[in-house]
């Protein structure tokens, strides 16, 4: 039977790996899932008999370097949902329907099911169990983003660069976010913080316009360069910060425009970091976290434009025209990327059908959540 001291961690990235080896670190029981085609690392960790966490990167020493070993570690999805009462999907954005889908004949009433990071992916996966008549009474939570900044650097190896001092997260229904908190508190290595609904979770994530923005603005070094650049410190400059502030500016206006009282960029990377930096600009430049990070995007088919575009940037794109905010540079980042990849992200990302919000006004949006 299912303990508190037991996590299911679904996935097999980065984050994935970093969250089974930090969570075991604490004691925690943990099962790690891979789906098919996706089991290397599975048997990687298997061959060396658990997970070892880089204690040092390019000649720079990082936290909680060691070794530990994994409780579980399967393929079969029923074993890894019958494992805990908490599961854990630290992965990118368009493997959460997919995942859940599977999972979803093996869940049972009260599981928690955790998206890290959420961008808006509860309402999705709520509104999929809908659409499949399933009756489970599950409960939803989102986190802004990752707990760490982490890679994997080799075959069931890690490194840490760096762990947030606090995440915030929030619960679908709202009203279960207290006990979303309670509930994962023993299980991850950081405070977990409360916020309103997970439209604040979605709108709260910090690579909202650091990602998408300067990715699309650096492309060309990007490309010619083969991203051989420290992403956060080389394609942040005075132009690139005044532009990502008008598009700031738009996403705290969408969350007035909700009733929500969005924490600007700069406060959220000083508290989320430890950092006193006086500008986003000197945020990107001074991060102890993100320096340690070599290499940047080297084309447009990179996460930081075919994930956080079409499900960060398209649903607040969604939100704002149920709000009545203007969103021009989020247009433009949006109309940027349709052109780098040839696609169509407003059609194809999380739009308001999607998320099952399609036709409500502001008020009902909010009930929804």
């Amino acid at each position: 039977m299912p303990t508190s001291r037991r996590l299911t961690i679904l996935g097999t990235g980065n984050a994935a790996l970093t969250a089974a080896y930090h969570v075991s670190l604490l004691g925690v029981d943990v099962c790690l899932y891979g789906a098919p085609g996706f089991t290397q690392p599975l048997d990687d960790i298997r061959s060396a008999g658990g997970i070892t966490a880089a204690s040092s990167l390019n000649g720079v020493d990082l936290p909680f370097g060691g070794f530990q070993r994994i409780h579980t570690l399967t393929d079969d999805i029923a074993e890894a949902a019958a494992f805990a009462d908490v599961l854990l999907l630290p992965v990118p954005s368009f493997a959460q329907e997919p995942l859940f889908d599977d999972l979803l004949p093996h869940l049972r009433d009260d599981q928690i099911i955790v998206l890290v990071p959420g961008n808006f992916g509860s309402l999705v996966l709520r509104r999929r169990q809908q659409e499949r008549n399933f009756s489970q009474r599950l409960i939803f939570a989102e986190a802004i983003s990752s707990p760490w900044a982490c890679r994997i650097t080799g075959p069931a190896e890690v490194a840490i660069m760096g762990l947030k001092t606090h995440l915030p997260v929030a619960a679908l229904p709202a009203d279960r976010t207290d006990e979303v908190i309670e509930r994962l508190g023993d299980l991850l290595p950081l405070p977990l913080v409360a916020l309103p609904n997970v439209l604040a979770a979605g709108l709260e994530n910090i690579n909202y316009g650091g990602h998408p923005l300067l990715t699309s603005l650096s492309m060309g070094l990007l490309e010619n360069f083969d991203g051989d650049f420290n992403y956060y410190r080389d394609c942040s400059s005075p132009a690139t910060a005044r532009a990502a502030t008008v598009m700031e500016n738009e996403r705290l206006a969408i969350g007035r425009a909700l009733g929500l009282q969005l924490k600007p960029e700069l406060q959220a990377m000083n508290e989320l970091y430890d950092m006193h930096a006086g500008s986003v600009l000197e945020a990107n430049r001074t991060s102890t976290a993100h320096a340690k990070i070599s290499g940047a995007p080297n084309s447009p088919r990179h996460r930081y434009i075919t994930e956080d575009v079409p499900y960060l940037l398209v649903p607040c794109q969604s939100l704002a025209r149920i709000a009545g905010v203007d969103t021009p540079m989020i247009d433009a980042c949006i109309t940027i990327a349709n052109a780098y990849n040839d696609t169509d992200y407003t059609r194809e990302g999380r739009g308001l059908e999607a998320m099952g919000l399609a036709g409500l006004s502001t008020e009902h949006l909010l009930e929804t959540v």
